[in-house]
């Protein structure tokens, strides 16, 4: 059994799970949209595993100077520490997950970093979401002060802590190259 592994199915008859590769990108970002927990939070943090409020798909980044958007990253969450998130979905097929994503992804945090407000963060919220309130309560715990989550949302963007996430079906070598290098070297992002 080694390498594989199964489903029961009816509570009695198991059914090997065979790995396959998306055919769309879409349907990996319905899904993580979805189900944030595939983000594997408890891998980021082992003892304070990461939750996952998301804020909305296709968050327009502005990133010029008459603040047109030319850019649009495929999710933005938060988690239980106001650490914006940034995870942009690519097809381990898809030619670009290689090294363009990496730039693509660096580009987006830059932006974030200089341009995008908590202001903006709300308000993506609240347009992904007709329970914004509601839900952010339900995802903090009712004892916790709304207030100063978003002052420390405020200051991680100031201070550049962000998390980068590529996230994709398969993750080629030259990929993980960079990322790992990029983990190593990159503090507080």
């Amino acid at each position: 059994m080694q390498g594989k592994i199964y489903i029961l199915r009816d509570q009695s008859k198991l059914a090997p799970m065979v790995e396959t590769q998306w055919d769309a990108e879409h349907k990996l970002q319905e899904l993580i949209a979805e189900y944030p927990d595939l983000l594997g939070g408890d891998q980021i943090d082992v003892e304070n595993h990461r939750r996952w409020l998301l804020v909305t798909r296709e968050m327009p980044m502005l990133g010029d100077e008459a603040n047109t958007c030319r850019l649009s990253l495929d999710h933005l969450f938060l988690d239980q520490d106001g650490i914006p998130t940034l995870v942009e979905v690519k097809r381990g097929s898809n030619t670009q997950v290689r090294r363009e994503v990496v730039g693509q992804l660096l580009d987006y945090a830059a932006i974030a970093n200089t341009s995008l407000s908590v202001r903006d963060i709300q308000e993506a919220l609240r347009n992904n979401s007709e329970s914004a309130e509601s839900d952010l309560k339900e995802f903090l715990g009712e004892d916790a002060n709304i207030e100063e989550f978003w002052q420390r949302v405020q200051a991680n963007l100031e201070l550049g802590k962000l998390r980068l996430i590529v996230l994709a079906d398969t993750i080629p070598t030259e990929l993980r190259r960079i990322v790992e290098f990029l983990n190593r070297q990159m503090s507080p992002a």
